[in-house]
C-alpha cells in the first residue's frame, strides 16, 4: 500500500504509533510531505528515524526550508569553525539537541521539493497552477511556490490534472473543526482531485494518513492535548 503522511510536527512516538496501528511493512510505501520539525519535543529524533527508513520518502516543508536558511545564515555568520556552527544549530532545538548531527543537516539539505508518480503529485503546500486548474512545469517552479502556498486550503481551488494532489501545510481543523483529512472527490466521481493531510496535530493531538490504493483515512490520537 501507498501511504501519505504531513505536517508530524515532532511528534516521534505517536508518529510511529500510527504506522503500527496501519501495520506498515516493507512492502509498503509511505511518503512524509514536510514539516517533520518544530512544535513537538523530538524533532530531531523524528529525522533520523525518517531518513534511515527505506521505505520511505521524504520532502521539504516550510518548517525545513526556514531551518535550512537559517542554517546558511549561521554558516555565512560564523567564523570559529564547524564545531561552532554545529552547537548553533543544535540550540535550534532544545529538547532534542544532541541528535543532531551533519548527516542528518546533508539529508535535509537534500530534501526534494515534490514527488510525484503516474497517479499522485505529493507537496507541502500546493503546486502551482494555470488558471484553467492544471499544473505548471513543476521542475521550473520555485520552491517558495511549493512551500509557502495558501491557495490550496480554498476547497473552490480547481485542480485539472489526472492526478491526485496531496499537500498539507494548513490545518484542517480550521475547516472541519475536527483536523481530519479532508478529501476532495473528483466531479466524475472517479477518485480524489485533491486530499488536504494536516491534521494540526499541535492543536488537536490528532496525526492521520491517507492510503492511495483504499481511499482509507487512517489516524492516532495523542493520550494528551
Amino acid at each position: 500500500m501507498t501511504y501519505f503522511i504531513s505536517d508530524v510536527h515532532g511528534e516521534y512516538c505517536l508518529f510511529f504509533r500510527l504506522l503500527d496501528k496501519i501495520k506498515f511493512s516493507p512492502a509498503d510505501r509511505l511518503y512524509v510531505l514536510g514539516d517533520m520539525i518544530d512544535k513537538g519535543t523530538e524533532s530531531v529524533r523524528l529525522l533520523n528515524a525518517v531518513s534511515s527508513m527505506t521505505d520511505a520518502s521524504c520532502i521539504i516543508g516550510n518548517h525545513e526550508y526556514d531551518f535550512l536558511k537559517y542554517y546558511r545564515a549561521v554558516m555565512r555568520e560564523t567564523h570559529d569553525g564547524f564545531d561552532e556552527v554545529l552547537n548553533r544549530l543544535q540550540a535550534y532545538f532544545p529538547s532534542d539537541t544532541a541528535r543532531l548531527t551533519w548527516e542528518i543537516l546533508d539529508w535535509m539539505d537534500r530534501l526534494p521539493h515534490f514527488v510525484c508518480s503516474k497517479g499522485f503529485v505529493g507537496v507541502h503546500a500546493g503546486v502551482p497552477l494555470f488558471p484553467d486548474g492544471t499544473l505548471k512545469p513543476l521542475e521550473k517552479s520555485p520552491i517558495e511556490d511549493f512551500v509557502y502556498d495558501r491557495n490550496f486550503k480554498n476547497p473552490k481551488t480547481l485542480v485539472n490534472d489526472d492526478r491526485t494532489v496531496l499537500f498539507g501545510h494548513t490545518p484542517t481543523c480550521y475547516f472541519n473543526g475536527t483536523g481530519e483529512i479532508i478529501l476532495y472527490p473528483r466531479r466524475n466521481g472517479k477518485g480524489y482531485s485533491r486530499v488536504h493531510l494536516d491534521t494540526g496535530v499541535a492543536l488537536t493531538g490528532l496525526l492521520g494518513c491517507f492510503c492511495l490504493e483504499t481511499g482509507e483515512c487512517l489516524y492516532e490520537r495523542k493520550e494528551e492535548i
